[in-house]
């Protein structure tokens, strides 16, 4: 029953209504377990898998919802306000690529990519997008559920300044209305270069090294490679530089790591 169901019976009971009290108790149930279970939408259009990894999350104590193609992939995002988003590439009408840049115009969920293919480049497309890590089919279940629990750690510990606006040079960055601008100019970011910039430029003169930037950004469980962060760095000097091929914001210190330029 848990502690705030049977402070409840003790409370009605104290009323004499045992009816009243099983409906408090059943809500106050309702309502602690609903704290602490976390919930995973997975989005894939073969049955059998949703309803494997569905059924291990459950194990896993998470609360499972899934959705088998694009549409219903946004709306079940509206819905249900998942914690973390396990998202298949190869979908009906519209690829997983399509709704991961979707979902990054308007949420920040957390996203695990599912692929068919192991080329990197489909890995690459996906971290660029904005996914948040990715998983190769076939793949262990044992491997799968210890990846959600990694993203959703890190996602929650990962290592960000505050809310105070950053300013170093031409750019700013402003964490509350998750604006970029340089000059004049916005500047449209991924989550994850969000991030990644705003780290840099708050430790601004700083060098980190790309394995340093994972556990500062990524979090220090985050399954991915050194390569992510060099990806990163070019979509966001892409975006941030005037001539990319020349940065004067986003330096590369060679045999080391990168930094943000304050001069």
């Amino acid at each position: 029953m848990g502690v705030y169901g049977f402070w409840l019976q003790v409370r009605c009971n104290q009323g004499k209504s045992i009816g009243l009290w099983y409906i408090c108790a059943l809500i106050a149930n309702l309502l602690l377990i609903g704290t602490f279970r976390m919930k995973v939408l997975v989005v894939d259009d073969e049955v059998p898998i949703v309803e494997v990894i569905c059924y291990n999350l459950r194990k896993e104590g998470y609360i499972a919802c899934s959705a088998s193609d694009a549409e219903t992939c946004i709306e079940a995002v509206k819905t249900h306000l998942p914690d973390l988003i396990i998202l298949d590439v190869m979908l009906p009408a519209a690829s997983g690529f399509d709704v991961c840049r979707a979902l990054r115009r308007q949420s920040n969920v957390p996203i695990i990519m599912l692929t068919a293919k192991a080329e990197e480049t489909d890995r690459v497309v996906g971290l660029e997008l904005g996914a948040d890590d990715y998983i190769t089919k076939p793949f262990s279940i044992r491997e799968l559920m210890a990846r959600v629990k990694a993203v959703l750690r890190r996602t929650q510990t990962a290592e960000v300044p505050g809310n105070d606006v950053v300013r170093v040079g031409h750019v700013t960055i402003d964490p509350v209305r998750y604006e970029v601008t340089v000059g004049d100019r916005r500047v449209d970011l991924s989550p994850k270069e969000f991030d990644l910039l705003r780290f840099l430029a708050a430790h601004a003169g700083q060098v980190f090294s790309r394995q340093a930037l994972l556990d500062r950004v990524w979090g220090p469980d985050a399954y991915v490679e050194d390569r992510t962060v060099d990806v990163h760095i070019r979509w966001l000097r892409e975006k941030v530089e005037t001539t990319p091929s020349r940065p004067n914001h986003l330096l590369t210190v060679r045999g080391v790591g990168y930094k943000f330029n304050s001069e």
